[in-house]
């Protein structure tokens, strides 16, 4: 068994079972599944997996945020679903009648661009490092510069190749075809090349271009497939191909890919325009407004023909205002990690906040930053500061050279590097987000936030002990108190409870309360402790010294409230029997969540037992545990 074969096994049966699955393919951080009814998958408890940041839904795709090993557990899902990678991918081609134009249109482009971008990394971190090699006295016409060149400039020189081989294989076609059209288009003696064709004469060059092979192959595919249908199987095999080619590769040469060059150039015009329009606005407003569109998986849709036009050879301004988004995102995550008590946070914080460094921010984003919106705010406002960076010093990003740190190389121009403008476009926005981290966080304005509140209302209760009640421990040694119960249900032994800490004791002894109706009471005469802003725990004293936690339901702090109401506050004397919580039992079970009711005794180290009258039903305000001292 894999390592993720559980993590793989829990997901596919909380998006609704491999029957629910039409396709599947992963991004940086995610799953990207499309699923055939969403209402059915479980968020939430997706959600609360181990090895699971979020789930997320836009653009027609399920998505669960892993972070960066979701190409494994990628990998071990598909395996599960009994495909492999080409499988899912081909699959997800299957139900494309079923998207929007829009999700047809970005998906098309990310099949062809997606494969390679590891590569495309690669490549443009060589062409950055060649400009830094300039200052330490290689020349361009030295050998290793020139071979290194090649190395670094080869992907987008012959671009069109790569795509053409991903495209055709998106369209279901054999790969090399697509290959062999791009190669035709791009070959050295037709570039720049007068080519007079029935008196039509046609001069421009193909290489480092993105829409003519993906134009060409559109045309391409309806008849390919047509001759592989109708052609006998013993020619089609070299006929299908020859036959495409001849009469799609003029085509495309002389129809299909100058108006394909001139949409391209009319995108980068629009583009262009936009940000000269105000550069200082733009840079503002993307790089401000970035770390939303992360969010709500849309960032693509935004930059997916600025990175067409980057890849044609052409800077690009847009790519860049936005860059510095995950700069700020490092400095808020740092300021947390320094600051914060909680060692589950730090725990969350720290690896997320080394990810961040090479630009990927989800981990960060998810797990920390935005259920603790002030610190996504600042997150926001240091994207802001490096837009302005970016407009005030005119940076523009020149190749795609990665992610985070690395990929500030992308941004060195070869003819006038700008290495000050660059450095700051990195240290502003950390600096602001991380100043302004320090100065705001605060633990307790984000309590409720803790994956296991109960441990928080057991350090609570302890830390708000009275010198007088430890003197007193004594003196009350052998007296016994009883608790009544705190809802209508069945008494159960607190090892049949579903969640593991609860069942092992790990927070004290009790009891577990199967409840019948939706009303909470207080087990005695005494003081709220914690009411938690979730609605779904209450921390009570009782005036013999008991600390009693009543925690209704499992995992319930995920609703944040839904379907709890409180009828006591904070610091409030309750008499036994009196109403404490009313909760709506029958929807948080559709909801998914179990709603048990755990009362554990919180100070169980200051009792020498706490016993279960029984096991039967009773109503509340009837005897249940008996603790003695």
């Amino acid at each position: 068994m894999g390592k993720y074969s559980s993590l793989a096994a829990d997901i596919i049966k909380n998006v609704g079972g491999k029957e629910n699955v039409e396709s599947l393919r992963h991004c940086v951080t995610r799953l990207r599944f499309r699923l055939i009814d969403e209402s059915i998958a479980n968020d939430e408890v997706i959600k609360n997996m181990d090895g699971v940041v979020t789930v997320m839904k836009a653009m027609g795709e399920y998505m669960v945020v892993i972070g960066e090993h979701v190409a494994d557990v990628y990998d071990e899902v598909c395996s599960q679903l009994g495909l492999d990678a080409m499988q899912a991918e081909n699959k997800e081609q299957k139900n494309a009648k079923k998207k929007s134009p829009l999700e047809k249109v970005l998906g098309t482009i990310m099949g062809g661009m997606g494969p390679t971008l590891h590569l495309l990394c690669a490549c443009g971190i060589i062409k950055g490092l060649l400009v830094l090699l300039t200052f330490v006295g290689i020349k361009p016409t030295d050998g290793i510069y020139m071979l290194m060149n090649a190395a670094g400039d080869c992907f987008f020189y012959f671009l069109p190749l790569i795509l053409g081989f991903n495209f055709a294989k998106k369209f279901q076609i054999d790969p090399f075809f697509g290959l062999i059209l791009a190669a035709a288009m791009c070959y050295p003696a037709i570039q720049n090349v007068d080519i007079n064709l029935w008196g039509y004469v046609v001069n421009t060059t193909y290489t480092s271009t993105f829409l003519p092979i993906l134009f060409g192959l559109l045309a391409a595919v309806p008849l390919y497939k047509w001759f592989d249908k109708v052609l006998p199987k013993m020619i089609k095999g070299f006929m299908t191909p020859m036959l495409t080619l001849i009469i799609i590769f003029p085509l495309t040469f002389i129809v299909i890919g100058p108006l394909a060059n001139m949409i391209g150039a009319g995108l980068n015009v629009v583009l262009t325009s936009i940000c000269e329009f105000s550069p200082l606005l733009a840079g503002l407003i993307l790089g401000g407004c970035w770390q939303i569109f992360v969010l709500f998986g849309i960032h693509g849709v935004l930059t997916i023909f600025a990175f067409m036009d980057l890849l044609a050879g052409n800077p690009s301004q847009l790519l860049a205002f936005s860059y510095g988004a995950s700069f700020a995102t490092c400095g808020v995550l740092l300021s947390i990690i320094l600051k914060t008590k909680d060692a589950k946070l730090k725990e969350v914080a720290l690896p997320s906040f080394i990810s961040a460094i090479f630009g990927v921010t989800e981990p960060g984003t998810y797990g920390v930053t935005l259920p603790r919106k002030k610190m996504f705010a600042i997150c926001c406002i240091g994207g802001a500061a490096s837009g302005v960076v970016v407009a005030l010093s005119n940076l523009a990003m020149y190749s795609y050279a990665g992610m985070g740190i690395i990929g500030l190389l992308g941004f060195v121009n070869p003819d006038r590097p700008n290495f000050i403008g660059i450095a700051l476009s990195a240290i502003v926005p950390f600096v602001v987000s991380f100043v302004l981290g320090m100065l705001v966080y605060k633990d307790s304005d984000y309590e409720y936030l803790n994956d296991v509140v109960e441990t928080d209302i057991k350090s609570v209760s302890k830390e708000e002990k009275t010198e007088e009640k430890k003197e007193a421990a004594p003196a009350l040694l052998k007296e016994k108190e009883m608790l009544a119960m705190p809802a209508d249900g069945m008494i159960k032994p607190l090892s049949e409870a579903a969640d593991e800490a609860f069942a092992n004791e790990a927070l004290g002894k009790g009891c577990l309360v199967i409840p019948e109706n939706g009303n909470v009471y207080a087990p005695f005469d005494g003081t709220v402790r914690v009411l938690f802003p979730t609605k779904h725990a209450i921390g009570l004293a009782s005036e013999g010294g008991c600390e009693a936690l009543i925690h209704i339901g499992i995992n319930t702090v995920n609703l944040d409230g839904k379907y709890f109401e409180t009828h006591v506050q904070q610091g409030d004397c309750v008499k036994k029997g009196q109403l404490l919580v009313s909760f709506e039992k029958e929807k948080i079970e559709q909801e998914g969540y179990s709603c048990e009711i755990p009362v554990i005794i919180t100070n169980t180290d200051e009792y020498l037992d706490i016993v279960e009258k029984d096991h039967d039903r009773h109503v509340h305000g009837e005897d249940m545990l008996h603790v003695i001292r």
